[in-house]
């Protein structure tokens, strides 16, 4: 649906009045268009809404995901946020910090908040402020035939690769000529996927974004001995040839054509690898560090607006949709990773031992949410600047010193994103 947030706009004033609830209609936002399997999923969600009761009558406005975000801050300030909408994970403090979000405050619903994976419940000073019904899970994929070849050790989730173990697995796949880089680490990317996939190594390494005890300074965290560490790392990928500074415009299709041994990558390719690779297929867990495998936690959630005029309608909806057949649905659809243990057994190869069951375990174990601050967006863009930078050769230290300048600068100059 080639809906374009101009349009979108402009048919929410009116009669709504903003508020997406008057005369019984609450308006709902997603970031769907475009995306013709999760959408049919929220039209079934509405359609049964609709048809269980006669007070209230849900109506969608899609929008496309690159427009969304900018969609919702334009129409913040002017009070014509619908009442329910969807939010990206990372963005729920910074919406709720900036008034976007009211506090869920759910008293119903088939599946209780607290049997969903942590990640996929968006939290702000201890409030629920959104849900999603699934997450996805960066991993390591490879060929068993590939390191069988090589002797390299197969890790598992109880014994992950130790950082030596990974080291001597990509000299040793580097040397036996095969792979100009061995190792796919998605470098060609932008955006959030900079520390969506790259900051959990730094997690592990033992640095962050930020210091997560008051949320008040990058110090430390983001330019400590550990971050130095895992900033000089990142860039012996590249001097040593393990990985290419910015890889090409199809990773995965360069693991599955065998132009690399190790793709760093996400579930949402896990079922297209099995149909090309079969039992030669290898799902893996991420690397330990030294404090512990990492991976990012939290995707696309659902919310309600702070303007909304009839929030108990609201909440009726979001509380009709915690079905384990929609979570399980909306799964299915994506190809994602389900919010909920009673969902994924409920789908092939997500149920206990089934193919994708280790994406499971990794988004229950070793998940961790980005930094729960206002901060976040404008934390998530040095780093992408910074990580960029480090790659190419800057130096890791200047490089991480100026990164903890602009943010520190960004914390005081919005006085920590206090309320």
């Amino acid at each position: 649906m080639a809906v374009t947030a101009a349009a979108v706009l402009a048919g929410c004033g009116g009669a709504d009045g903003g508020s997406g609830a008057e005369g019984g209609v609450l308006k709902l936002w997603t970031h769907n268009a475009g995306n013709a399997a999760e959408y049919d999923v929220v039209e079934k969600v509405v359609k049964d809404f609709n048809a269980s009761q006669t007070t209230y009558k849900v109506e969608i406005e899609a929008f496309p995901q690159g427009s969304y975000n900018d969609a919702v801050v334009a129409s913040s300030s002017s009070k014509k946020l619908p009442c329910i909408l969807d939010v990206d994970g990372p963005n729920v403090p910074n919406w709720a910090w900036g008034g976007y979000l009211a506090p869920l405050e759910l008293s119903g619903g088939e599946v209780p908040l607290d049997a969903q994976l942590p990640s996929t419940v968006g939290k702000y000073q201890d409030k629920v402020y959104a849900f999603g019904f699934y997450d996805v899970a960066l991993t390591m994929f490879a060929r068993k035939s590939v390191l069988d070849e090589h002797g390299i050790r197969i890790p598992t989730w109880d014994e992950p690769w130790t950082r030596a173990e990974f080291s001597e697995a990509l000299a040793d796949l580097k040397a036996g000529g095969k792979f100009e880089h061995p190792l796919e680490m998605g470098t060609g990317g932008s955006g959030e996927w900079w520390p969506y996939a790259y900051s959990p190594q730094l997690q592990s390494f033992g640095g962050d974004l930020v210091d997560r005890s008051s949320y008040q300074t990058a110090e430390g965290a983001l330019n400590g001995p550990e971050a130095l560490d895992w900033a000089k790392w990142f860039r012996s990928l590249v001097t040593d040839g393990y990985m290419a500074q910015k890889s090409g415009s199809s990773p995965n299709d360069d693991f599955l054509n065998g132009k690399s041994a190790i793709e760093w990558d996400g579930s949402w390719d896990a079922a297209k690898n099995v149909d090309k690779l079969g039992d030669d297929l290898l799902i893996l867990p991420p690397v330990d560090f030294g404090k512990g495998p990492k991976i990012g936690g939290a995707s696309w959630q659902w919310a309600m607006s702070s303007n909304c005029a009839k929030p108990e309608g609201a909440r009726a909806f979001l509380e009709f949709t915690r079905k384990t057949a929609y979570f399980t649905e909306f799964a299915k659809a994506t190809g994602t990773i389900p919010a909920t243990a009673a969902a994924s057994a409920q789908i092939p190869g997500y149920e206990p031992g089934g193919r994708y069951e280790p994406l499971v375990r990794s988004a229950r174990d070793f998940a961790v949410v980005r930094p729960v601050t206002p901060a976040y967006p404008f934390i998530a863009s040095v780093f992408e600047k910074t990580a960029k930078d480090v790659v190419a050769g800057a130096d890791p230290k200047s490089a991480l010193d100026e990164a903890v300048k602009q943010i520190d600068a960004n914390l005081k100059q919005n006085n920590f994103y206090a309320d």
